[in-house]
């Protein structure tokens, strides 16, 4: 078995590994996550250190293995509802102003788990009362879009979806899955799942509406934002609204966005 040992000089390859891959830039706090993170993979691969993976991961020959550690090493914390002020945004100030009849898009651009996509798709359902609106949910990780497309959650997690939506929108496992519960179908049928990097070109996605970006920018430099933003910027239709985290801000990284309330910036028309 390894010891569980990773040399400053090996944290700063895996430091540069996972900011060429996803522009994540890792500070040193994170030296132990990183450990605590890959030491499986280097056991089972049957390595004798952090550096035989890290030449692992380097020779070309093992993409899905790259893959795997991109998984491990991007942030996936995440929750129903989370930081609830920008649904309640969405449904009081935004859904309001849209014109009955005409389709309504948002991208869930770090959608982890799924959950951040399905909490935006109760809103709509409930709010739209139409069946012109569509969600795309994308992650660099492939992890975990296997369980966003499952929708299939812990009981637990239910705590900070609102008792109405509940009712409305979650099946209740019985039976050998008791103890979860299930997103109804007509909402995953309007949620698209998809790896996306935002480090680099976009597919084509088309435009939206809306674009959640929340609690990733908090791990780019200054450069690995501004280029990030303006990608995802020219996938905001013109009035269309960008929700960042509440500790995040586009302050002396973009111009062109005005600013709504504090996290909340829209496109000029």
């Amino acid at each position: 078995m390894l010891a569980n040992t990773l040399s400053d000089q090996e944290f700063s390859q895996f430091r540069s590994f996972i900011y060429r891959i996803a522009g994540i830039n890792l500070s040193s706090a994170k030296k132990p996550m990183v450990v605590g993170r890959l030491a499986r993979r280097v056991d089972q691969h049957r390595l004798s250190s952090f550096a035989e993976y890290f030449r692992l991961l380097n020779n070309g020959s093992h993409p899905d293995e790259v893959q795997m550690a991109v998984d491990l090493l991007t942030t996936n914390e995440t929750y129903f509802f989370r930081e609830h002020k920008h649904f309640d945004f969405l449904r009081e100030n935004i859904l309001p102003q849209h014109p009955p009849g005409k389709s309504f898009r948002v991208w869930s651009a770090a959608s982890s788990s799924g959950q951040e996509a399905y909490s935006i798709a109760m809103v709509l359902d409930d709010r739209l009362k139409s069946p012109h609106w569509e969600i795309t949910a994308s992650d660099i990780s492939a992890r975990v879009l296997e369980t966003a497309r499952r929708a299939h959650y812990p009981l637990e997690q239910a705590e900070h979806i609102p008792p109405r939506f509940l009712s409305s929108y979650c099946l209740k496992g019985v039976g050998s899955q008791q103890g979860t519960f299930l997103i109804a179908r007509n909402l995953r049928e309007r949620v698209n799942f998809m790896q996306v990097n935002l480090n680099t070109s976009l597919p084509r996605l088309g435009t939206f509406d809306v674009i959640f970006l929340r609690n990733v920018m908090i791990y780019f430099d200054a450069e690995t934002k501004r280029q990030v933003t303006r990608r995802i910027a020219g996938q905001l239709k013109p009035g269309g609204h960008l929700l960042l985290g509440h500790s995040e801000s586009l302050n002396g990284i973009d111009s062109t966005l005005q600013t709504v309330v504090p996290s909340v910036y829209r496109k000029p028309l």
